[in-house]
């Protein structure tokens, strides 16, 4: 096999994925970006590639992540997409709106290591041996680390009800609000 048929073979098999998990880091806007310069990485280091490349793959998007947007850039990103979610669950009688709802609401009180721990496996679909590559431990310590945030994404859920408490809606618009603030904020002391 050509190494031109080795890299079009991945990257048929796993664009789908590593762009999802994009998605989830950066939101959609930057997501194209993040899978493209991962491929690009995949084809310099082509004879690097294990015979597995999933995990490699997310490693190296993750990799791309941290070394080309800032923590508020990301943030606002996913923020963002999170608000479209929430926005989106609302809408989506035929799906269990609430349970829906009030899942994506929960994520999004979470921090963004604990929401990439449950990712990973949930919604990405890697075994823990995996996930543990992409956020670089062992699988042990990514275990431990995934039950605790299990732990707190169970606590955000048993909240009281959403009349009782601000919306999903607002918890995601007052995290956008917030990072978008510090931002600006940022940008004018300058």
């Amino acid at each position: 096999m050509t190494p031109e048929d080795k890299f079009t073979a991945i990257y048929y098999e796993h664009h789908h994925q590593v762009y999802a998990y994009a998605v989830g880091r950066v939101g959609r806007d930057l997501a194209d970006d993040v899978a493209g310069e991962t491929f690009l990485v995949a084809w310099r280091k082509l004879a690097e590639v294990p015979p597995t490349p999933l995990p490699w793959l997310l490693g190296v998007a993750r990799n791309v992540v941290r070394q080309r947007y800032h923590a508020e850039i990301r943030q606002a990103a996913l923020a963002a997409e999170l608000r479209t979610w929430v926005d989106e669950a609302y809408l989506d009688v035929a799906e269990g709106v609430t349970e829906k709802a009030a899942t994506l609401a929960a994520l999004a009180q979470l921090g963004e290591e604990d929401r990439e721990l449950l990712t990973l496996v949930a919604w990405h679909g890697l075994r823990p041996r995996d996930a543990a590559k992409v956020v670089g431990c062992s699988t042990a310590a990514y275990a431990v680390r995934l039950h605790r945030a299990r732990k707190r994404l169970q606590q955000a859920l048993a909240q009281p009800p959403l009349p009782q408490r601000r919306s999903a809606k607002s918890v995601a618009g007052s995290v956008a609000s917030s990072v978008v603030s510090s931002v600006v904020s940022k940008e004018f002391s300058r």
